[in-house]
């Protein structure tokens, strides 16, 4: 066992060593061994300063106005409008509603915290309460995302864009909810939790004065902020240049001098054999833009960093920012988030299930943006 084990960490060594070799020779071959450098490092540069502390500007003002909107009812008040429609559209309790407004205005993992609550959690089956993985996560980050996408001046694409990745929830959650059923009939069952009791302010939080608790929603939310935007730090910055290192060219100066966002544009010459898949399903005319769906997959705040490189290319246009929005918001980097959030509901054996579900859901998602954008520029 142990020689094995030794053989298979060699072998892993090997073809790490074996494709980054690869990778640096290919792309140093075109661009010339020191300009890749220099690039690799102008991009993680210029990502930091002109992405990373703009997506975190929205960070923090989102999270102080998301804390703002609980601590003054709007999110209760926003769930009960919505609970109508959770059981026809998802199968799940009116309760749920809560989840998706709160992972639309913070991240995928705030609707795990909310399935933890014993209180939440007493209103579901087991299957129901696993698909709220899937449900969360085509919310995630909903708020940054629209936002940033309103502010390229795309305000009906990024509604349809919406619209898009409110499909593919549903789509995500049944397709989730059905699989569990199938394979584990068991999960039919009440979570076995304690009656609901509802919750009530602590007495100091009584004594508060509207200021003084206006105050501390928006310093605490802002704080949060904070650290979401710490935290997609190394999405935007690892992730990023890498995508933007095998998506884009030369550009404007049609030279290799070690700029930023340079580099040698492999992902669209593969996209481009199949243009036409992209082009008819997502209205991609530019294989440039594929790249943020491929990011999607890990982290949407490393998508959310292609964009200015996108805009300046002008790539941008109404149907781009509609189909990116759908699927970078359906999609919200569940590759790197659904493993650990249902192995911290104690259902690790579904994961697979999780993410073929949310992996077709996201794809609907754009297909659904695109035609729905053609739609309304016809009118």
């Amino acid at each position: 066992m142990k020689n094995k084990r030794i053989q298979r960490s060699t072998i892993e060594a090997l073809v790490l060593l074996a494709t980054l070799v690869v990778v640096f020779t290919l792309l140093g071959s075109r661009m010339g061994s020191g300009n890749m450098l220099k690039t690799i490092m102008n991009t993680a540069h210029d990502l930091l300063l002109n992405t990373v502390f703009y997506l975190m500007g929205i960070t923090v003002l989102t999270g102080a106005l998301s804390k703002l909107m609980s601590e003054f009812g709007v999110v209760n008040l926003l769930e009960r409008f919505l609970r109508p429609l959770m059981k026809p559209l998802y199968n799940l309790p009116g309760v749920a509603a809560l989840g998706a407004v709160m992972t639309f205005l913070s991240d995928n993992p705030a609707i795990i915290a909310l399935s933890k609550d014993r209180n939440f959690s007493s209103y579901f089956k087991k299957y129901q309460l696993i698909s709220l993985t899937n449900f969360g996560t085509a919310f995630g980050m909903g708020f940054v995302v629209m936002i940033t996408m309103i502010g390229y001046g795309q305000l009906t694409g990024a509604l349809v864009g919406l619209f898009g990745a409110f499909c593919g929830s549903i789509i995500s959650t049944r397709i989730m909810q059905r699989n569990c059923l199938r394979a584990y009939p068991e999960l039919d069952a009440p979570v076995n939790e304690e009656g609901v009791t509802e919750e009530v302010q602590d007495e100091e939080e009584k004594k508060n004065g509207i200021f003084m608790r206006f105050l501390n929603a928006i310093l605490d939310g802002g704080k949060n902020g904070v650290e979401l935007g710490l935290q997609i730090i190394p999405g935007v910055l690892i992730i990023t240049t890498a995508v933007i290192m095998i998506t884009f060219g030369t550009g404007p100066s049609g030279v290799y001098d070690g700029s930023s966002s340079q580099g040698v544009p492999i992902l669209p010459w593969l996209a481009g054999k199949i243009h036409w898949v992209f082009e008819w399903l997502f209205g991609f005319t530019h294989m440039e833009l594929i790249a943020f769906p491929m990011t999607a997959l890990g982290a949407v705040g490393a998508s959310l960093g292609l964009l200015p490189t996108f805009n300046a290319a002008g790539l941008l246009d109404g149907n781009a920012i509609a189909v990116c929005t759908a699927i970078g918001m359906c999609w919200s980097g569940f590759l790197s988030t659904h493993t650990a959030m249902l192995d911290s509901l104690g259902y690790r054996k579904v994961i697979s299930k999780a993410i073929g579900a949310h992996a077709i859901a996201g794809l609907c998602a754009g297909i659904i943006a695109h035609f729905t954008f053609l739609l309304v520029s016809l009118v």
